[in-house]
């Protein structure tokens, strides 16, 4: 009798054990009913709870399926999060860094591309300091347009002079593709390693030395920020393309060792020399430079094009060069631009860019990022309009400032200028703007 009374209870507490597997069981397979027919329809949200948690249970393969189907995009998300955060604090990082910022070259178009700097590098890393070397001509009043720049440490606007060619920088160099010859090659290197002894000179006067050196152009057009992701210890960076046989050399991004060698373009041509380099063009002898002095580099996609009035065949092939609409959604990384009416887009951009060499004046234009210009002629009338239609109302604002630019006005921009920069080395204001403002 006790026997027979406690096999009852076991079956009894067996059978509650079973009941909550069972449920689920009825009411999944009810479940997939339509609604019409289904009496659990209601309760879609314990169907849709309890579905998904009897479906791990019955069956591995889909477990794993659906696992990813509902937590990819929040991996996704946590993975975006989780860059959005190293990019916060390298940008921290870089703001708590000494950084100088090299501009250098004439101010032919810089109404069109000094904005741009301002804004895409000066004023996203507003603790950088900013170094301009550049010749006098009539386009250097032009630079009254950095009086908003946020810290102005040296200035040297100078007269240019040819500079004497010395035999081992007619063996190291070339005249070929140079549109000055070796003197062009001369006065460019010139340029940039005079930006690199203000930046020496100013660093022995204040008693530190900078983290970072950023050098760039003066007829570059930036369509968008320096991204700190560009700063990287021991190395180098530069843009890919318009290589020419050797490293883009329209921008550089280093810490202060790899600068100093990447802008010795003069002082390290006896080198080059030595280890029998010759015949070496701008991005050549940039390549060597780094090369023989053991400088790691890296290429990284920049959002700048450089702004040119020169004129090139269209279509280009072979070792032609492309001009890119300055529309173009990029990064062009230092490819030639021009603001006009696309001539070339989508496929005719493919089979043009097919056509060229890639070691020479080749850029990335995938995924519609290039528009081609026809730059065979002077650029097109009414390329203002483009422009301003292109860079929006604040860029177009400030070169309709500079082209109605008054005598006084130049005078007074240049003053605060002065007033701001802590090594002041140009003629007075009157000069530089009378010359600029006559000639147009």
């Amino acid at each position: 009798m006790n026997f027979t009374k406690k096999l009852s209870n076991l079956d009894r507490r067996n059978f509650l054990i079973l009941i909550p597997p069972l449920s689920i069981l009825i009411f999944i397979s009810i479940s997939f009913f339509s609604p019409s027919t289904n009496p659990f329809s209601s309760f879609a949200p314990i169907r849709s709870f309890l579905l998904g948690r009897s479906n791990s249970i019955l069956n591995n393969n889909v477990s794993s399926t659906a696992t990813a189907t509902i937590f990819l995009p929040m991996r996704n998300e946590t993975v975006e999060i989780r860059r959005r955060s190293r990019t916060r604090m390298k940008k921290d990082e870089l703001l708590r860094s000494r950084i100088a910022v090299c501009l250098v070259g004439g101010a032919r178009r810089f109404e069109l591309t000094g904005p741009s700097i301002v804004e895409n590098i000066l004023k996203q890393y507003p603790n950088s300091d900013l170094f301009l070397h550049s010749p006098l001509d009539k386009n250097a009043f032009k630079f009254s347009l950095l009086k908003t720049a946020p810290k102005l440490a040296s200035v040297r606007i100078f007269e240019p002079k040819p500079i004497p060619e010395t035999e081992t920088e007619a063996r190291v160099l070339t005249a070929h593709n140079s549109p000055n010859g070796i003197q062009g090659l001369l006065q460019y290197f010139n340029l940039v390693e005079g930006c690199l002894t203000l930046i020496q000179n100013y660093q022995n006067q204040q008693n530190f030395t900078y983290d970072w050196i950023i050098r760039t152009r003066v007829d570059g057009y930036w369509n968008g920020p320096l991204h700190p992701k560009n700063f990287i210890p021991g190395h180098y960076t530069v843009p890919p393309g318009s290589s020419y046989g050797g490293l883009n050399d329209r921008f550089g991004l280093g810490d202060l060792n790899t600068s100093v060698i990447a802008l010795s373009r003069l002082s390290l041509i006896p080198k080059l020399d030595s280890a029998g380099l010759h015949q070496l063009n701008s991005e050549t002898s940039f390549k060597a430079q780094l090369t023989t002095q053991r400088v790691p580099f890296l290429t990284k996609r920049l959002p700048f094009c450089v702004v040119s009035d020169r004129k090139y065949d269209f279509p280009p092939v072979g070792f032609s060069v492309p001009v890119a609409a300055l529309s173009s959604r990029g990064p062009l990384s230092g490819a030639k631009c021009r603001p006009c009416t696309a001539a070339c887009r989508g496929g005719c951009v493919a089979e043009v860019m097919g056509r060229l060499y890639k070691g020479w004046s080749w850029t990335e234009w995938g995924n519609g990022t290039l528009e081609l210009c026809n730059a065979s002629e002077e650029w097109e009338k009414g390329w203002e309009k483009v422009f301003d239609g292109v860079v929006g109302e604040k860029f177009g604002g400030e070169r309709k400032r500079v082209e109605g630019l008054s005598l006084k006005n130049c005078v007074d921009d240049f003053e605060v200028m002065i007033n701001r920069t802590v090594v002041w080395e140009a003629p007075l204001p009157e000069k530089i703007c009378r010359m600029g403002l006559k000639a147009h």
